[in-house]
């Protein structure tokens, strides 16, 4: 309901600004605080009254300019170096100073829920990093999160600069600002701007434009529908009724409403037992109880509850007392806890789940109420029972993630703003359809070149995570087969991949490990848009296979770095995470050894091996394959194709 009513809201500014063009207006990027790009073609732009005469005034030169007849007006500034804070004064019937601008380098930040995911989310897990991220040099730039589907807009609804400190560095992307962080400590010099422009659980086709989206004929007929807005009024209309249908059977229905089992008088003898780290697929509500004690200097003084991922939607209460409440089921749970609200003791937390769609339940590792001087372990055993069961509520048609549906209102209002590159950390949203992405992301990443008339610009993106629970055999797997093809988006000129498959967490889509993110996406950057080619920027790559009796040898372009193995996350069985099969294409775990950049594969049941797959899974556990730089290598599989540059699948050029 908050984006039809903000969606409604600003077609009606819009409308005002269109029809009040008097004064010289800039767009929200063009502000105080900005970050501009160095060394490159710039470009100040805005609106003002049809013919006016603007002058401004930047860096000790002075520049005149006209609006056209329609009121839109440019300037093209001189490349600069980096340096500042500098103003800029723009008159003309009215006067405006923009100050504080700094010239650095300036990266666009976008995707789904794991780029959207801010430094508040990963902030227990970095302590350090936020108290100390006090940095004028590092800025950010939140892009409000809205759909277009008509004509791509010109500005944004809002947005503003932000400066790093432990207040404000909350706000920004948690992977853009370790990025940020690791560019400006490699080079002190340089300020970096961060445009944080990222939405959760978008697929791919909701960031690119009608004109790129030409080659893929299944969107073609869906762009012309959303592009009438009675078609879209009416999607939004019944997706509120649903839902608003739903929730209202539910609440008169639940016997833990009609019976308080909010309150600590709660009779629990006939709730089950259950354990943290549980799934529940219960569609409906379900309630969970547990007691603790606290000490008197805990219950005298604020604390904080930490619940990591509850799915979906929670109400959480201590003593009867709503403490928290969360809609989003991604969201880590983090609520404050004043002063008194427990009690010397014996205290009850309570926790009612909605899950309308999904496997519900607790996901995580931490479960923990923080205290004075005590921290209280919230795992194990709690107290359950249905609420009211439901049937699934039918899936609502998201607009958000509908073709055009952010590029029009989330990337091209950014068109004259340059940048040194992108970063792009997104694929779970297609993990339905896996083997199609290395075509959108290849023709997504030349259609923002084309937007920001950059054909070179530096591209860099996240490969996948491992998630979910690790498998005793090798199995095939969407999330392998897309990590494929991002791993195949490297022919694409200008690009770099970071590799994570060391760094996810089998029970959370959004893993908080997110510096180890920034930093590979920065050593990514140093090799692909800073010219460092001496940096070792990634993990061993597969180059080349050849079958040597019953064994297999695979060589590595170690880019300089010796192979190793080492172990990450939890072992199913002993193996190093490479599968090797013969003629009938079964898949069994192998042995494995080093020898130079090479790596030696054999199963002895095998006898005449044709294939080898490495970490090819959801959640590959066990040993993997790292290069001294604790970089790891990417999952591959040598039974489809190879990644030498003389393989290019696509066309991009």
């Amino acid at each position: 309901m908050k984006i039809v009513i903000k969606y409604c809201a600003l077609l009606v500014s819009l409308l005002f600004v269109t029809l009040s063009f008097a004064q010289i207006r800039l767009p929200k990027l063009v502000s105080n605080g900005m970050v501009l790009q160095r060394d490159a073609n710039l470009k100040i732009w805005g609106w003002a009254a049809p013919n006016e005469a603007i002058a401004i005034n930047f860096i000790n030169s002075d520049y005149q300019v006209t609006a056209n007849a329609s009121g839109n007006w440019e300037l093209k500034l001189p490349a600069l170096t980096a340096g500042g804070p500098y103003t800029m004064k723009i008159q003309a019937s009215n006067t405006i100073e923009i100050n504080d601008i700094l010239v650095g380098d300036v990266w666009l930040c976008s995707g789904q829920s794991n780029m959207a995911m801010a430094m508040s989310g990963v902030a227990s897990t970095y302590p350090t990093d936020v108290s100390n991220a006090t940095n004028d040099k590092i800025r950010n730039f939140n892009v409000p999160r809205e759909f277009e589907f008509t004509t791509p807009r010109t500005d944004l609804s809002d947005g503003y600069w932000m400066k790093a400190n432990p207040t404000s560095v909350l706000q920004f992307s948690a992977a853009a600002y370790f990025f940020a962080k690791e560019l400006y400590a490699r080079n002190p010099s340089v300020p970096i701007g961060l445009i944080h422009s990222s939405y959760g659980g978008t697929p791919i086709h909701a960031w690119m434009s009608e004109k790129a989206l030409k080659n893929f004929p299944e969107t073609i007929a869906e762009i012309q529908l959303l592009k009438n807005p009675t078609y879209v009024n009416t999607i939004i209309q019944n997706d509120i009724n649903l839902e608003n249908n739903w929730n209202t059977t539910l609440n008169n229905n639940d016997l833990g409403i009609k019976n308080n089992w909010k309150s600590n008088a709660t009779d629990t003898s006939t709730w089950s037992d259950i354990t943290v780290g549980f799934t529940k697929k219960d569609i409906g509500s379900v309630w969970y109880k547990k007691d603790i004690m606290v000490s008197s200097q805990t219950a005298s003084n604020a604390s904080l509850l930490q619940l990591a991922i509850l799915i979906e939607a929670d109400s959480t209460y201590i003593n009867g007392k709503l403490v928290g409440h969360t809609n989003n089921q991604y969201a880590i749970r983090k609520y404050d806890i004043p002063a008194n609200t427990l009690v010397e003791g014996k205290n009850t937390i309570t926790v009612r789940l909605v899950n309308n769609s999904l496997t519900g339940g607790f996901y995580g590792s931490i479960f923990q109420l923080i205290g004075t001087n005590e921290t209280i372990d919230l795992k194990g055993s709690w107290k359950t029972k249905v609420g009211y069961a439901m049937a699934t509520l039918p899936t609502p048609v998201n607009l958000l993630w509908k073709p055009t549906a952010l590029y029009n209102s989330m990337i091209e209002p950014l068109k004259n703003y340059a940048l040194k590159g992108a970063i792009w950390y997104q694929g779970e949203g297609n993990t339905g359809k896996p083997s199609q992405y290395s075509i959108y992301l290849g023709s997504m990443i030349e259609d923002w070149r084309s937007l920001f008339a950059n054909p070179t610009m530096p591209f860099l993106y996240v490969q996948l995570p491992n998630y979910q629970a690790a498998v005793a055999n090798p199995v095939e797997s969407n999330w392998a087969l897309l990590r494929e093809s991002q791993l195949k988006t490297l022919a694409v000129p200008n690009t770099g991949m970071a590799t994570t498959i060391d760094v996810g967490d089998p029970n959370n889509l959004h893993p908080v490990w997110k510096k180890p993110v920034g930093i590979r996406l920065a050593l990514a950057a140093e090799r692909v848009a800073y010219n460092n080619p001496l940096l070792v920027s990634s993990g061993p790559m597969y180059e080349s296979v050849k079958i040597v009796g019953n064994t297999i040898e695979l060589t590595f372009n170690t880019l300089g770095s010796p192979l190793k193995f080492k172990s990450t996350g939890t072992a199913v069985g002993t193996h190093t995470n490479f599968a090797i099969a013969g003629s009938n294409k079964v898949f069994s775990w192998a042995q494995a050894k080093i020898e130079g950049n090479k790596v030696i594969v054999w199963n002895d049941a095998i006898p005449n091996p044709v294939a080898v797959r490495y970490a090819w899974g959801q959640n590959p556990a066990g040993e993997k394959l790292f290069n001294t730089e604790d970089l790891p290598a990417s999952p591959f599989r040598t039974d489809s194709w190879t990644v030498g540059k003389q393989y290019l699948l696509i066309n991009y050029n």
